[in-house]
């Protein structure tokens, strides 16, 4: 998964939650993301883009790390 901006990303989908690791070391956690959601972002040639318009601002999220 090649990104400059996104390092790591999981899926909990019992919980709808999606973690996502960026590059800079900060782990944010997603709340309520469907699983297509997930899957978009995974094809998604950019992740960093795809993030941008279609994950941020749209869900409730927490930062862990």
């Amino acid at each position: 998964m090649p990104s400059s901006v996104v390092a790591a990303v999981k899926y909990n989908p019992d919980l709808s939650e999606l973690t996502v690791r960026y590059v800079s070391g900060a782990v944010y956690q997603y709340k309520n993301v469907p699983e297509k959601t997930y899957k978009e972002l995974m094809a998604a040639s950019s992740k960093g883009r795809y993030l941008n318009f279609s994950i941020k601002g749209k869900y409730a999220f927490e930062k862990i790390k």
